[in-house]
Protein backbone atom coordinates (compact mmCIF):
# COMPACT_ATOMS: atom_id res chain seq x y z
CA UNK A 1 0.00 0.00 0.00
CA UNK A 2 1.52 3.38 -0.95
CA UNK A 3 1.10 6.24 1.71
CA UNK A 4 1.16 9.15 0.99
CA UNK A 5 0.91 12.69 3.29
CA UNK A 6 1.45 15.40 0.47
CA UNK A 7 -1.17 16.32 -1.43
CA UNK A 8 0.91 17.14 -4.56
CA UNK A 9 2.95 13.73 -4.48
CA UNK A 10 -0.54 12.23 -4.25
CA UNK A 11 -1.77 14.06 -7.08
CA UNK A 12 1.42 13.53 -9.59
CA UNK A 13 1.02 9.72 -8.80
CA UNK A 14 -2.59 9.24 -8.98
CA UNK A 15 -2.53 11.60 -12.34
CA UNK A 16 -0.45 8.21 -13.80
CA UNK A 17 -3.58 6.27 -12.80
CA UNK A 18 -5.67 8.54 -14.89
CA UNK A 19 -3.60 8.30 -17.84
CA UNK A 20 -4.49 4.50 -17.96
CA UNK A 21 -7.98 4.63 -17.85
CA UNK A 22 -7.84 3.21 -14.80
CA UNK A 23 -11.41 3.72 -12.54
CA UNK A 24 -10.44 5.57 -8.61
CA UNK A 25 -12.78 4.38 -5.88
CA UNK A 26 -12.22 6.74 -2.51
CA UNK A 27 -13.23 6.18 1.04
CA UNK A 28 -12.57 9.60 2.98
CA UNK A 29 -12.72 8.40 6.58
CA UNK A 30 -11.80 10.26 10.21
CA UNK A 31 -9.45 7.04 11.03
CA UNK A 32 -10.44 4.63 13.77
CA UNK A 33 -11.38 2.12 11.42
CA UNK A 34 -14.00 -0.23 11.80
CA UNK A 35 -15.62 -2.88 10.12
CA UNK A 36 -17.40 -0.86 8.32
CA UNK A 37 -14.99 1.46 6.92
CA UNK A 38 -13.63 -1.86 5.76
CA UNK A 39 -16.97 -3.02 3.76
CA UNK A 40 -16.65 0.73 2.07
CA UNK A 41 -13.43 -0.13 0.76
CA UNK A 42 -14.16 -3.50 -0.22
CA UNK A 43 -17.30 -2.01 -2.14
CA UNK A 44 -14.28 0.00 -3.94
CA UNK A 45 -12.84 -2.83 -4.93
CA UNK A 46 -14.91 -4.85 -6.48
CA UNK A 47 -16.04 -1.32 -8.82
CA UNK A 48 -12.84 0.40 -9.02
CA UNK A 49 -9.23 -0.52 -10.37
CA UNK A 50 -7.37 1.47 -7.16
CA UNK A 51 -8.81 2.62 -4.10
CA UNK A 52 -7.53 5.30 -2.10
CA UNK A 53 -8.44 5.93 1.76
CA UNK A 54 -7.61 9.33 3.44
CA UNK A 55 -7.79 9.51 7.61
CA UNK A 56 -7.78 13.01 8.63
CA UNK A 57 -9.93 14.32 11.38
CA UNK A 58 -11.36 17.15 9.81
CA UNK A 59 -11.35 20.08 12.95
CA UNK A 60 -14.09 22.33 11.35
CA UNK A 61 -16.29 19.89 11.35
CA UNK A 62 -16.38 19.97 15.03
CA UNK A 63 -18.44 22.11 16.98
CA UNK A 64 -17.66 20.31 20.50
CA UNK A 65 -13.83 20.99 21.18
CA UNK A 66 -13.71 17.97 23.47
CA UNK A 67 -15.32 16.22 20.79
CA UNK A 68 -11.98 16.79 18.74
CA UNK A 69 -9.42 16.73 21.28
CA UNK A 70 -10.49 13.47 22.41
CA UNK A 71 -11.75 11.60 18.78
CA UNK A 72 -9.91 8.79 19.14
CA UNK A 73 -6.78 8.05 16.81
CA UNK A 74 -5.33 4.65 15.98
CA UNK A 75 -3.37 4.80 13.08
CA UNK A 76 -1.17 1.86 13.06
CA UNK A 77 -4.11 -0.42 13.52
CA UNK A 78 -5.50 1.37 10.47
CA UNK A 79 -2.90 1.06 8.44
CA UNK A 80 -2.65 -2.92 9.23
CA UNK A 81 -6.38 -2.89 8.38
CA UNK A 82 -5.87 -1.42 5.09
CA UNK A 83 -3.12 -3.55 3.83
CA UNK A 84 -5.28 -6.22 4.93
CA UNK A 85 -7.83 -5.32 2.57
CA UNK A 86 -5.53 -4.43 -0.01
CA UNK A 87 -6.67 -1.30 -0.04
CA UNK A 88 -4.00 0.20 -2.94
CA UNK A 89 -3.13 4.21 -1.41
CA UNK A 90 -3.85 5.72 2.14
CA UNK A 91 -4.01 9.72 2.36
CA UNK A 92 -2.99 10.99 5.34
CA UNK A 93 -1.91 14.70 5.76
CA UNK A 94 -1.69 16.82 8.28
CA UNK A 95 -3.99 19.94 9.03
CA UNK A 96 -1.47 22.21 8.03
CA UNK A 97 -1.31 20.35 4.85
CA UNK A 98 -5.03 20.69 4.38
CA UNK A 99 -5.97 24.32 5.41
CA UNK A 100 -2.49 25.91 5.17
CA UNK A 101 -2.54 28.75 7.53
CA UNK A 102 -6.22 29.23 7.83
CA UNK A 103 -8.20 26.37 9.41
CA UNK A 104 -11.61 27.33 8.29
CA UNK A 105 -15.02 26.41 6.37
CA UNK A 106 -15.93 27.97 2.99
CA UNK A 107 -19.97 28.76 3.18
CA UNK A 108 -22.34 26.38 1.31
CA UNK A 109 -25.73 26.11 0.12
CA UNK A 110 -27.37 23.08 -0.01
CA UNK A 111 -31.10 24.02 0.13
CA UNK A 112 -31.84 23.62 3.25
CA UNK A 113 -30.52 20.36 3.52
CA UNK A 114 -27.85 21.65 6.27
CA UNK A 115 -30.59 23.10 8.41
CA UNK A 116 -32.33 20.40 9.44
CA UNK A 117 -31.64 17.73 12.17
CA UNK A 118 -27.99 17.99 12.94
CA UNK A 119 -27.90 21.47 11.32
CA UNK A 120 -30.18 22.39 14.54
CA UNK A 121 -27.74 21.26 16.81
CA UNK A 122 -24.31 21.49 15.33
CA UNK A 123 -23.71 25.20 13.98
CA UNK A 124 -21.66 25.11 11.13
CA UNK A 125 -21.23 21.65 10.84
CA UNK A 126 -22.40 20.85 7.47
CA UNK A 127 -19.82 23.74 5.95
CA UNK A 128 -17.01 22.07 7.30
CA UNK A 129 -18.13 18.86 5.84
CA UNK A 130 -18.53 20.69 2.17
CA UNK A 131 -15.14 22.08 2.66
CA UNK A 132 -13.63 19.02 3.51
CA UNK A 133 -15.00 16.73 1.10
CA UNK A 134 -14.55 18.82 -2.22
CA UNK A 135 -10.97 19.61 -1.08
CA UNK A 136 -10.66 15.97 -0.50
CA UNK A 137 -12.19 15.57 -4.24
CA UNK A 138 -10.18 18.40 -6.09
CA UNK A 139 -6.98 16.34 -4.95
CA UNK A 140 -7.65 12.21 -5.34
CA UNK A 141 -10.64 12.98 -8.20
CA UNK A 142 -11.62 9.82 -7.94
CA UNK A 143 -14.69 8.49 -10.14
CA UNK A 144 -16.89 7.03 -7.20
CA UNK A 145 -16.50 8.12 -3.56
CA UNK A 146 -18.10 5.90 -1.07
CA UNK A 147 -20.28 7.05 1.73
CA UNK A 148 -21.79 5.24 4.84
CA UNK A 149 -26.18 5.67 5.42
CA UNK A 150 -25.29 5.99 8.95
CA UNK A 151 -24.30 9.82 8.74
CA UNK A 152 -27.59 10.14 6.02
CA UNK A 153 -27.80 13.84 6.24
CA UNK A 154 -24.24 14.19 5.65
CA UNK A 155 -24.55 11.80 2.48
CA UNK A 156 -27.42 13.86 1.56
CA UNK A 157 -25.30 16.88 1.60
CA UNK A 158 -22.39 15.43 -0.40
CA UNK A 159 -24.64 14.74 -3.13
CA UNK A 160 -26.06 18.44 -3.24
CA UNK A 161 -22.65 19.52 -2.94
CA UNK A 162 -21.52 17.51 -6.56
CA UNK A 163 -24.71 18.38 -8.33
CA UNK A 164 -23.79 22.34 -7.37
CA UNK A 165 -20.56 22.50 -7.39
CA UNK A 166 -20.62 20.22 -10.54
CA UNK A 167 -18.25 17.54 -9.69
CA UNK A 168 -16.92 14.57 -11.48
CA UNK A 169 -17.70 12.20 -9.13
CA UNK A 170 -20.07 9.64 -8.71
CA UNK A 171 -21.42 9.20 -4.91
CA UNK A 172 -22.33 5.35 -3.73
CA UNK A 173 -24.07 5.61 -0.88
CA UNK A 174 -23.77 1.88 1.92
CA UNK A 175 -26.02 0.76 4.04
CA UNK A 176 -25.04 0.92 7.60
CA UNK A 177 -23.08 -1.83 9.22
CA UNK A 178 -23.74 -3.35 12.34
CA UNK A 179 -22.66 -4.25 15.51
CA UNK A 180 -24.62 -8.52 16.21
CA UNK A 181 -26.61 -6.63 18.98
CA UNK A 182 -27.43 -4.20 16.15
CA UNK A 183 -25.60 -0.91 17.21
CA UNK A 184 -24.38 1.12 14.47
CA UNK A 185 -20.63 1.01 14.44
CA UNK A 186 -19.00 3.92 14.90
CA UNK A 187 -15.62 5.54 15.58
CA UNK A 188 -17.13 6.87 19.20
CA UNK A 189 -18.58 3.80 20.37
CA UNK A 190 -14.78 3.18 21.37
CA UNK A 191 -15.27 5.96 23.41
CA UNK A 192 -18.37 4.10 25.38
CA UNK A 193 -17.92 2.94 28.91
CA UNK A 194 -19.10 -0.41 29.54
CA UNK A 195 -22.85 0.54 31.08
CA UNK A 196 -23.14 2.78 28.06
CA UNK A 197 -22.10 0.11 25.33
CA UNK A 198 -24.52 -2.24 26.79
CA UNK A 199 -27.51 0.57 26.34
CA UNK A 200 -26.67 2.09 22.89
CA UNK A 201 -28.54 -0.89 21.38
CA UNK A 202 -31.52 0.02 22.38
CA UNK A 203 -31.82 2.81 19.68
CA UNK A 204 -31.96 0.07 17.08
CA UNK A 205 -34.25 -1.86 18.80
CA UNK A 206 -36.45 1.67 19.19
CA UNK A 207 -36.49 2.04 16.01
CA UNK A 208 -37.23 -1.10 14.43
CA UNK A 209 -40.48 -1.20 16.44
CA UNK A 210 -40.77 2.89 15.08
CA UNK A 211 -40.74 0.92 11.72
CA UNK A 212 -43.47 -0.95 12.30
CA UNK A 213 -45.39 1.24 13.71
CA UNK A 214 -45.10 3.39 10.41
CA UNK A 215 -47.38 0.81 8.49
CA UNK A 216 -50.20 1.36 11.25
CA UNK A 217 -49.93 4.38 13.50
CA UNK A 218 -49.83 8.05 13.28
CA UNK A 219 -46.49 10.04 12.95
CA UNK A 220 -47.76 12.30 16.28
CA UNK A 221 -48.40 8.73 18.27
CA UNK A 222 -44.75 7.35 16.64
CA UNK A 223 -43.13 10.53 18.40
CA UNK A 224 -44.46 10.57 21.44
CA UNK A 225 -43.72 6.80 21.93
CA UNK A 226 -39.93 7.09 21.25
CA UNK A 227 -39.80 9.91 23.80
CA UNK A 228 -41.50 8.45 26.46
CA UNK A 229 -39.67 5.06 25.95
CA UNK A 230 -36.15 7.42 26.63
CA UNK A 231 -37.56 8.69 29.33
CA UNK A 232 -37.52 5.51 30.93
CA UNK A 233 -34.02 4.76 30.25
CA UNK A 234 -31.94 5.72 32.71
CA UNK A 235 -28.13 5.62 30.43
CA UNK A 236 -29.63 7.33 27.88
CA UNK A 237 -31.12 10.61 26.81
CA UNK A 238 -32.48 11.63 23.86
CA UNK A 239 -31.45 14.21 21.69
CA UNK A 240 -33.59 14.54 18.86
CA UNK A 241 -35.90 12.00 16.84
CA UNK A 242 -37.94 12.52 14.06
CA UNK A 243 -39.51 11.18 10.87
CA UNK A 244 -38.41 13.61 7.47
CA UNK A 245 -38.65 13.24 3.79
CA UNK A 246 -35.25 11.55 2.64
CA UNK A 247 -34.95 13.67 -0.20
CA UNK A 248 -35.22 17.55 1.53
CA UNK A 249 -34.94 16.03 5.07
CA UNK A 250 -37.67 18.04 6.15
CA UNK A 251 -39.92 17.08 9.30
CA UNK A 252 -42.91 14.85 8.35
CA UNK A 253 -46.06 15.50 9.61
CA UNK A 254 -48.69 13.12 7.99
CA UNK A 255 -47.73 10.26 5.31
CA UNK A 256 -47.65 10.93 1.86
CA UNK A 257 -47.58 7.92 -0.40
CA UNK A 258 -45.45 9.65 -3.41
CA UNK A 259 -42.95 10.75 -0.69
CA UNK A 260 -39.86 8.25 0.54
CA UNK A 261 -39.54 8.52 4.31
CA UNK A 262 -36.45 8.14 6.97
CA UNK A 263 -36.35 7.65 10.92
CA UNK A 264 -33.43 10.17 11.96
CA UNK A 265 -32.38 9.67 16.12
CA UNK A 266 -29.79 10.97 17.70
CA UNK A 267 -28.81 10.02 21.92
CA UNK A 268 -26.26 10.74 24.10
CA UNK A 269 -24.84 7.92 25.95
CA UNK A 270 -23.09 9.46 29.11
CA UNK A 271 -21.10 12.30 27.05
CA UNK A 272 -21.20 9.94 23.24
CA UNK A 273 -23.20 11.42 20.56
CA UNK A 274 -24.48 8.58 19.14
CA UNK A 275 -26.33 8.77 16.04
CA UNK A 276 -28.52 6.46 13.58
CA UNK A 277 -31.60 6.61 11.05
CA UNK A 278 -33.76 3.39 9.39
CA UNK A 279 -35.92 3.69 6.30
CA UNK A 280 -39.54 3.14 6.63
CA UNK A 281 -41.99 2.14 4.61
CA UNK A 282 -45.74 2.85 4.55
CA UNK A 283 -46.72 -1.20 3.97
Amino acid sequence: MEIYTKKQALKVYLSKIKTQNKSIGFVPTMGALHKGHISLIQKAKKNNAIVVASIFVNPTQFNNKEDLEKYPKTLDKDIELLKKVKCDVLFYPSVEEIYSNSVKSESYDFDGLEYEMEGKFRHGHFNGVGTIVKTLFDIVKPNKAYFGEKDFQQLQIIKKLVKKEHLDVSIQSCEIYREDDGLAMSSRNARLTIEHRNAAPFIYKVLKEVKQKFKTEKISVINNWVTNEFKNHTNLELEYFTIADEKTLKTAEVKENDKKYRAFIAVFAGKIRLIDNIKLKLS
